[in-house]
């Protein structure tokens, strides 16, 4: 199973962090999401379209910073 960074800006809160989890976890292949507030970072577990994760980001009001990469 692939893990997968994703930097964000633009999250203040924890509702913040609530609306990029629940749009990360309903893009398909996604199988688990962790958000992390103080490092503006989603770590995502499956095999998801970047595109697709990256289009969840922003239509829940946010940014994605640079490109998403897989985890070391």
């Amino acid at each position: 199973m692939k893990q997968l960074d994703i930097q964000i800006s633009g999250m203040h809160c924890q509702g913040c962090v609530s609306g990029v989890q629940r749009a990360l976890g309903a893009v398909p292949g996604v199988q688990s999401v962790v958000v992390d507030l103080s490092a503006q970072r989603a770590q995502v577990s499956g095999a998801a379209d970047h595109a697709a994760l990256r289009a969840a980001v922003e239509d829940a009001g946010f940014d994605v910073v640079g490109d998403i990469t897989e985890a070391a």
